[in-house]
């Protein structure tokens, strides 16, 4: 358990980082693993992926992962790597407002100084995203243990109106005011990268604004001139890592010869950074 003075510095950092024009890059990781080859690679903080961190614990993604096992992989995440680390933490793993305080509270507690928390609805029948109000409610209660614990958390309201096609720009800006109105910090619009539709949501959201991003979308300094604060890969590179095992085991199996492990990290370079310690 992480004390919470020891995060008041890096949450202030990871905050400031969010600068319009000069966005945050963030490569999801996954696991220690992930996480330290992130850092190395000069990443100023790392995001985990909960689809990502759900794979490698054997379960789905959308909110099918329970929170002890989710913030317990975000804690050896956060042990292993020296810089700041923000935590996706899908819905909030919680039924209602009150678990997303305690969930909050357990993500201080593993180290985490960010979270994701996403307006998604899966599984209910009643429609892709949890109505404005409710969610709202969520965010508010994420901000209130936040403040409480004395760490300024900085919570990322993620809208799914273009991931799920359940809305568009206006609706979008709709939602995006009644989440920072409610404490969120940013807002996160996953499943939009063309530039008109990016241009004006950063014009019309009062935060930073986080894309995801992927092969088809603009480069980061592209981002950047359209006012983008923050870009993330979300499950992209665990996707590409697990393309690789998929080859890998397929090549083997079938034509019985090893060409995809060429160009794979060396055994002694990698033993070293995780042998290296925090």
């Amino acid at each position: 358990m992480t004390p919470n003075h020891i995060l008041r510095d890096p949450a202030l950092a990871f905050r400031s980082r969010h600068v319009p024009g000069r966005p945050l890059v963030l490569p999801n990781a996954w696991d220690a693993t992930s996480a330290r080859i992130v850092e190395d690679a000069g990443a100023a903080a790392v995001a985990t992926t909960s689809a990502g961190l759900a794979w490698a614990l054997g379960a789905a993604d959308g909110d099918r992962l329970d929170r002890d096992r989710a913030l317990g992989a975000v804690a050896r995440l956060a042990e292993a790597v020296r810089v700041p680390v923000t935590a996706d933490i899908e819905s909030g793993y919680a039924r209602d407002s009150a678990g997303v305080g305690d969930t909050i509270r357990a993500v201080i507690a593993a180290g985490a100084v960010g979270v994701n928390i996403e307006d998604a609805l899966y599984g209910s029948g009643e429609g892709p995203l949890r109505p404005v109000a409710e969610q709202a409610e969520r965010l508010a209660a994420a901000r209130q243990a936040a403040d409480a614990a004395g760490v300024s958390l900085f919570v990322n309201a993620r809208i799914d109106t273009f991931l799920s096609g359940a809305g568009d720009v206006d609706f979008t800006l709709e939602r995006a005011a009644a989440f920072l109105a409610a404490g969120a910090d940013g807002i996160f619009v996953p499943g939009v990268v063309d530039p008109v539709t990016v241009k004006a949501l950063a014009e019309g959201i009062d935060a930073p604004l986080n894309v995801l991003a992927g092969p088809g979308a603009p480069p980061v300094a592209e981002l950047a001139a359209l006012g983008v604060a923050r870009v993330s890969v979300g499950s992209g590179i665990a996707q590409a890592a697990h393309a690789v095992v998929r080859h890998a085991a397929r090549e083997l199996l079938g034509a019985g010869t090893y060409e995809t492990l060429a160009g794979g990290l060396d055994y002694g370079e990698l033993n070293t950074l995780l042998g290296s310690g925090r």
